[in-house]
């Protein structure tokens, strides 16, 4: 199983650019960027300069969508991130979250989300695309520069429809659906079902992410990971319902956090239990941590990236050290 880092670009470039070595040096093989409207710097700038400060690590965005992004310029982006790091990149796109509502906007609608994917991959092979797709379209539209490339598409899927569509479509899935294993299961089983639609012999990659701290003070952990565990009622319901939360408090949670990104969800997240929010996140010392780890490994999941949240800088590079610590603890001695 492989490790990633998920990072926002929140941070002044000089000490990001020091991050993205260090982690590196960690060992990481997958460092992934949100690229959330108005809530971080710009992504594609900081994934340009996480290109030139590594050398080996694959680079993504976790994602860009089709609403604030023509189809057309993402396809572009990602292009020109693979150039700067020769080959490293790969394309994470979904259909937004509630960031957007920031900016008057609703996320795409799955047939948008899948048209996208499908003219990205177009227009890396050179050709010239004139096509009418559903929500957007390309008139003698063509790239200018050196095409083809082939580049992975990773799609962020937690409900049933999108799972479904990355199993049809996509080279790898991020998946948000917390750690325990009866979400993920959930989770696996719907992108198994779209694989089996289109006749694929194999899932697409899959990348879960785990948010929180790594910490052997257990409340500070738990407050560092409490607020993404409020994330889970209001856009993921259904991985509540699978680790055993009540639906009553379910629905108290979704009314108190309407919008923006997780971190603004403090409030309600005061409301959910400690056993949900370990269910849900990276919220625990070294033990609790290797466990998620063997969980993961043993459903086949093919890499597992941790978002450090809480304190500063130094102390999510700190979670970000633990869990690489953590990982390599869980291998297996090699054999003589």
């Amino acid at each position: 199983m492989k490790t990633g880092v998920a990072l926002q670009p929140v941070y002044p470039s000089a000490l990001f650019g020091d991050m993205v070595e260090r982690i590196e040096r960690l060992g990481f093989d997958e460092l992934w960027l949100t690229d959330s409207s108005l809530h971080s710097r710009y992504s594609p700038m900081y994934l340009a300069l996480a290109a030139v400060r590594s050398e080996r690590m694959t680079l993504g965005n976790a994602v860009t969508n089709p609403v604030t992004r023509h189809p057309a310029l993402g396809a572009v982006a990602a292009a020109t991130l693979d150039e700067i790091s020769g080959g490293r990149a790969i394309y994470g796109i979904g259909a937004g979250d509630r960031p957007l509502l920031a900016l008057g906007l609703k996320p795409a609608r799955l047939a948008l989300l899948e048209d996208a994917i499908a003219a990205a991959r177009e227009l890396w092979t050179g050709d010239t695309v004139t096509r009418e797709y559903r929500g957007f379209s390309l008139d003698d539209a063509h790239m200018r520069f050196d095409v083809p490339t082939r580049i992975p598409v990773y799609i962020s899927a937690s409900g049933p429809k999108t799972l479904e569509l990355a199993g049809r479509i996509a080279d790898g899935v991020i998946l948000l659906a917390g750690l325990h294993p009866d979400g993920l299961r959930y989770a696996l089983e719907h992108i198994d079902r779209g694989a089996a639609q289109a006749g694929r012999e194999q899932r697409p990659k899959i990348s879960v992410f785990g948010y929180g701290a790594v910490d052997d003070d257990r409340d500070r952990a738990m407050a560092a990971a409490r607020t993404i565990a409020a994330w889970f009622p209001q856009t993921a319901p259904m991985y509540c319902e699978l680790a055993g939360l009540d639906p009553a408090l379910i629905e108290k949670v979704r009314g108190m956090y309407q919008g923006g990104e997780f971190q603004e969800a403090a409030k309600a997240a005061e409301l959910l239990p400690d056993d949900f929010v370990h269910r849900m996140s990276l919220s625990g010392d070294r033990a609790t941590v290797t466990a998620h780890i063997a969980n993961i490994e043993a459903l086949g999941i093919d890499s597992f990236t941790v978002f450090p949240l809480g304190g500063d800088a130094d102390y999510r590079m700190t979670t970000i050290e633990r869990f690489a610590s953590c990982f390599a603890d869980a291998q297996p001695a090699p054999t003589r």
